[in-house]
């Protein structure tokens, strides 16, 4: 009888319930609430789910994201060999892989002044880093921080381990995901505000076609000028050129096919799990994550609303050509960015079509925020 009740004294102690703090009980709350916004709300579900199952993982069981040198048999949690994949840029690279083969770039050529309003979205990356370096944060884990601002979760994990700042990881590459998901509800309140009902109805012409020729050409071009100068960018954009480059040639559709869905989706499960198991309650639940996120919203705000108002000069320089909503779209969160300056042109005006305008600076987003990252690498010597 005694090695029974022995038994199952041993069976309840091992169980979850004797080794939880009340903070993993929160975040098990918020991963709750994580999965509410997308499953029932849609918040880029292909984000949340993943992330919100690993923070729930994570904090029901915390071995699971347990360090090999920390393990007694020498093998490490299952989760901890996911996260080694953000920490050596090797997920956040095939994601731009993927997003690549997934995206038009056809806007973008087509209008090379989109150029401009993707790299007057990246003002808040840097608004950011200063404030951070006001709030105490050394340098180089500023510089991480501020990446959110562009709204680019693998850019953000991408420089978070460049720079050697592994243990803001995990706050920073939630907070930049969660930004992300939340475009359609952050950015309509900046652009109504800064925006006129009459230049929100502007309609824009239509762009002009573009050639497969400049299609193909283009991502070659791009990444022998933006790695010939700044070459630390070559993992990011040379992976969105290539993958773009797969998508245009027309030769190589498997691949195309392969980089952008079934490769994507298996990376994006990986990346999301690991990303959403950074964040138990220890590593969690300190000052330092709450001033991240808190400089994570102000970077965000400060892009799009720079964005925007770049895109009230440019109506103004073409004479009402210009509608200022697609400035807001400069942010990296492809397509979702551009798909909110179309609801929102909609709404003023339910004939106006922006969302093929405003991929222009969606794209340009994209590119301006890696080249941001390649920046920052230059600044502190980091290859």
């Amino acid at each position: 009888m005694s090695y029974i009740i022995t038994t199952l004294g041993n069976l309840v102690h091992q169980s979850a319930f004797f080794g939880l703090t009340w903070g993993n009980y929160l975040m098990v709350l918020v991963a709750f609430v994580f999965l509410y916004l997308a499953i029932k709300e849609e918040y880029e579900p292909l984000l949340l789910v993943p992330i919100s199952f690993g923070m729930l993982l994570v904090n029901l069981y915390p071995d699971i994201m347990l360090a090999i040198e920390d393990s007694s048999n020498g093998v490490g949690g299952l989760l901890h060999y996911f996260y080694l994949l953000d920490e050596w840029s090797i997920l956040p690279s095939l994601i731009f892989l993927g997003v690549g083969a997934m995206t038009d770039f056809g806007p973008l050529i087509a209008n090379p002044a989109s150029f401009l309003l993707g790299a007057a979205a990246q003002f808040g990356i840097f608004a950011a880093y200063l404030m951070a370096v006001l709030m105490g944060f050394p340098d180089k884990a500023a510089a991480a921080i501020s990446i959110i601002g562009g709204a680019d979760g693998p850019t953000s994990i991408f420089l978070a381990g460049k720079l050697g700042q592994t243990k803001y990881m995990g706050p920073i590459a939630v907070a930049a995901y969660s930004y992300m998901s939340l475009v359609p509800i952050i950015q309509p309140p900046i652009m109504k505000l800064l925006t006129t009902k009459k230049e929100r109805e502007v309609k824009m012409e239509q762009l002009r076609p573009v050639s497969k020729l400049e299609k193909i050409l283009f991502p070659i071009v791009v990444t022998v000028v933006v790695v010939l100068i700044l070459p630390t960018t070559a993992p990011l954009v040379g992976m969105l050129m290539l993958g773009n480059l797969f998508k245009e040639s027309g030769v190589v559709k498997q691949l195309a096919e392969t980089a952008s869905n079934a490769l994507m989706y298996i990376v994006v499960i990986i990346l999301g799990t690991s990303v959403g198991a950074t964040t138990s309650a220890e590593a969690f639940l300190n000052l330092d994550t709450l001033k991240i996120v808190a400089l994570g919203l102000i970077a965000f705000a400060f892009g799009t609303a720079a964005g925007v108002l770049f895109g009230k000069i440019m109506c103004l320089v073409t004479h009402g050509k210009v509608n200022p909503l697609i400035g807001s779209a400069g942010v990296s969160a492809v397509p979702m960015a551009a798909r909110v300056s179309q609801k929102v042109g909609s709404k003023a005006d339910p004939s106006n079509f922006l969302l093929m305008h405003a991929m222009g600076p969606n794209v340009a987003g994209v590119i301006g925020t890696a080249v941001a990252a390649g920046t920052f690498m230059a600044m502190f010597g980091v290859m």
